[in-house]
């Protein structure tokens, strides 16, 4: 056993910034749990949904939900080398002809979403995501855009951002990306200790990414976020914390901290890391505790379980406001709108369904070839599910909800629809984790940190659902 896993025991001497957490607490909620990037959760998604279920819900737009604007992602899955934590569906290849292919077919899926929707509908939020759409070259990127901006209208204000790997771009590329149009970029960062990057196989000097972040902020991005995952391989709390100061001096506009889920048998890049070199679930939190302490003494807001801004970021804004929504790519100021989502494994939604394209790059073009929608699943939810993700994601963005809202838009009787729910609600109350009032939930500043927790308990499909393990740990 590896030093990392055999010196880091939950001790009462223990000290978090987390107010009214105790190691009883730490220790009962370190367990598996859905993210609530949506609700029902994708693993919910079933193959009796098909492209003709997702044409028809793209007629039910087109005939009644044309004057809301739209997002858009597109999953460009190509990297130049394999990052042993990802979980992303990827192809690690430094084959750069097999993007230009790429990019037709995609030019094929938007002239189908045109072909339902006509030419000009509004976007206020686009995101390329990976893999690595740094990836493309400059020339590609400029097509995928124009083809973007031929068939829709981006709105003025709208956020359009792309996720970088700062080993694939230099000034002259970021100052492109700029000319494009994006406002908004995503630093891949993930730890700047020299032995965890080694570990992952992900090297990039920390001067790099400052390079880079100094330049994004001359070129006038309006926003700079950069990921950060805790729980790698030969991490501990002491080599963490250097890499907390570190981005705490680059002062990001956005931070995301990820917790790392070790999923091997789902993901096969991760059997490259040794279990022996993770750090165990009491370094996991302190390194959390660290992070806290550090953002939040550096003036960020804690947007919520993955995200912190700087008070002036529209993130932030948007918490304060009660604006906060949830999509797939995480917390995002945009309306909840519908979601067209490009490219392999792509996962969208339209209406009252999740759609999601073929995994496999092969299938993706096959279905394309034969002038298809490549949607291989999905789901139409139920009333239930619509009611039941309205609750989950009051409480996952706002960490209130009124009953009577509820009742409103629903037409039901909140304390009788989800009278076993508000039952067990109040074991997590005795914990101080929410106070149960007569017209609503409020989740506590204890509860906030475990708020997946709090919104498992109104998730119908995993009160019966054995098999947990699937989803990443909660702490």
């Amino acid at each position: 056993m590896s030093a990392i896993n055999t010196t880091n025991n939950i001790t009462e001497s223990t000290k978090f910034i987390m107010p009214g957490v105790t190691t009883e607490m730490l220790q009962k909620f370190d367990v598996s749990g859905p993210r609530y990037t949506s609700y029902p959760t994708a693993d919910r998604f079933v193959e009796a949904f098909t492209d003709e279920s997702y044409k028809l819900a793209l007629e039910q737009r087109r005939v009644g939900g044309m004057a809301l604007p739209l997002s858009i992602y597109v999953h460009i899955p190509f990297c130049e080398s394999l990052c042993f934590f990802c979980a992303c569906n990827k192809i690690v290849t430094k084959h750069h002809e097999r993007s230009a292919e790429y990019l037709g077919y995609l030019s094929r899926e938007i002239d189908l979403h045109i072909a339902r929707l006509g030419v000009g509908q509004t976007i206020s939020q686009l995101h390329l995501g990976g893999g690595s759409p740094t990836f493309f070259s400059d020339d590609e990127l400029s097509e995928l855009m124009s083809m973007i901006k031929r068939s829709f209208t981006l709105a003025p204000g709208g956020e359009y951002s792309i996720e970088v790997d700062p080993r694939t771009v230099n000034d002259k590329r970021l100052a492109h990306l700029a000319e494009l149009g994006f406002n908004r970029l995503s630093f891949g960062v993930q730890d700047f200790d020299e032995e965890v990057q080694k570990a992952v196989h992900r090297i990039q000097p920390a001067e790099q990414v400052f390079s880079l972040v100094e330049t994004a902020r001359r070129l006038k991005f309006e926003s700079v976020n950069v990921d950060l995952i805790y729980g790698l391989p030969k991490q501990t709390p002491e080599s963490f914390s250097r890499t907390l100061a570190q981005i705490v001096e680059l002062r990001p506009n956005r931070i995301a901290l990820y917790a790392y889920a070790h999923l091997p048998e789902r993901f096969k890049p991760q059997r490259r890391i040794s279990e022996y070199e993770l750090p165990a679930a009491p370094a996991k939190i302190a390194m959390l505790s660290d992070a806290l302490s550090a953002f939040l003494s550096a003036g960020y807001v804690y947007v919520g379980m993955d995200h912190f801004a700087l008070p002036d970021d529209a993130l932030a804004i948007a918490k304060r406001q009660g604006r906060l929504h949830r999509n797939f790519q995480g917390y995002s100021t945009q309306p909840d709108c519908d979601l067209i989502s490009l490219g392999v494994s792509a996962i969208g939604r339209v209406g009252a369904t999740y759609s999601q394209n073929a995994k496999t790059i092969e299938e993706y073009y096959d279905y394309l070839n034969q002038g298809r929608f490549p949607i291989v699943r999905g789901l139409a939810l139920s009333r239930d599910d619509l009611v039941r993700r309205a609750v989950i994601m009051a409480l996952m963005c706002q960490g209130e909800l009124q009953y009577e809202s509820i009742n409103l838009a629903y037409l039901i009787d909140f304390k009788t629809y989800f009278k076993a729910e508000l039952e067990a609600l109040k074991a997590l109350e005795d914990t101080g984790m929410v106070v149960l009032e007569d017209s609503g939930i409020q989740v506590t500043d204890t509860g906030w940190f475990f708020v997946r927790a709090v919104a498992m308990l109104f998730d119908r499909y995993l009160q019966t659902d054995r098999n947990r393990a699937r989803f990443s740990k909660i702490i």
